[in-house]
């Protein structure tokens, strides 16, 4: 992967793994919420607090249960 740069390559998200989460949410083909999940359970602990990664992980993961739940509803 190469040097880290904390924007291009940061290390929260790269050191130690082979494929960043960037790429995995663009193979994927997620959406925001989705990706932003898998975003903040990648780096949970690895750059601010785990469980406030995991609790960011989880609102976006509740707000695509809500938003799947009440989509036929409009």
């Amino acid at each position: 992967m190469g040097e880290f740069d904390i924007v291009n390559n940061p290390s929260h998200y790269c050191e130690g793994r082979t494929y960043e989460p960037i790429a995995v949410i663009k193979d994927w083909g997620l959406n925001f919420n989705l990706g932003n999940t898998v975003k903040y359970i990648a780096r949970a602990g690895r750059k601010d607090d785990i469980l406030q990664d995991l609790k960011k992980a989880k609102f976006y993961l509740d707000w695509e249960i809500k938003y799947l739940e009440h989509k036929d509803e409009k």
